[in-house]
This record gives C-alpha cells, structure tokens and sequence, in this order.
C-alpha cells in the first residue's frame, strides 16, 4: 500500500496509458460495418444491393458505382420499392459511416436482416481507392 501511495503518478501513469491502448478498440468497435473490399465481395459474389444515404448534392459529387442513391430521411418509404428481395445483402453507404449505421438499423427494423454498413464510408471507399462516379 505504501508503494501505491508514494508512487500514485505512475499508478496514474498505468492506468492512463492502458486507457489510451483500448481507445482505437472501443472506437473501431463502435463504428462497426464492412470494409470496402468485403463490400466488393459481397457485391460481386452476392448480387448486394449498395444503398447511399447521402443527400442528392453529395451523391453527385462522388458514389459507388452500383449504388442507388436513397437519403436517409426516405429510406422507410423506398427501400422496399429499390430492394425488394429482403435476403439479399445491403450495402449502406454514407460520406463518413455514421449515417450509413443509422440506415443499417431502419434496414433491420424493415427485415433487411443482411443490411451492413460500409465502415468509414465513401471516405474509406477512396482511401481504398476504389472507383468513384460522379454526376
């Protein structure tokens, strides 16, 4: 006990650090999704549907090929309408990742069970460098 008292700064020191090392962990874990090669996997192995729930302005200024553009605030209304076969994989696609893991639990709640989102988004997608349309 003396030592813990006497040497408080490096208990903090220890804790502080083994904190630090389990902030990438949490925060990967958080975001979840696919990567952008297993969602090209999926949608040349699966036939997946790639959904953008981008705004119709940031659709237009760089997408995935195949996806069709559905903003987030009429994905309820018109999903089933573009992907009518529930068993079939979804691929939710947003600028950063965040919209697209909102999208992911709308898709579940209609019975999209196989609905993912595509981790870090249209950014990860051209880090990947992945083809981007435009237009």
């Amino acid at each position: 006990m003396n030592f813990i008292l006497d040497n408080w700064y490096l208990v903090f020191l220890a804790l502080a650090s083994g904190s630090m090392l389990l902030v990438p962990l949490l925060k990967g874990g958080m975001t979840g999704g696919i990567s952008a090669a297993q969602a090209v996997q999926l949608m040349n192995r699966e036939k997946a549907v790639v959904i953008d729930v981008c705004e119709p302005g940031e659709y237009a200024s760089g997408h995935i090929g195949a996806a069709k553009n559905l903003p987030l605030a009429q994905l309820n209304e018109r999903l089933p309408q573009v992907a009518k076969n529930k068993a079939v994989p979804v691929i939710m696609v947003c600028a950063h990742g965040a919209r697209s893991a909102r999208a992911v639990a709308m898709a579940k709640a209609l019975g999209y069970d196989n609905a993912q989102s595509l981790a870090g988004g249209m950014k990860a997608w051209r880090e990947a460098g992945m083809p981007v349309e435009k237009g």
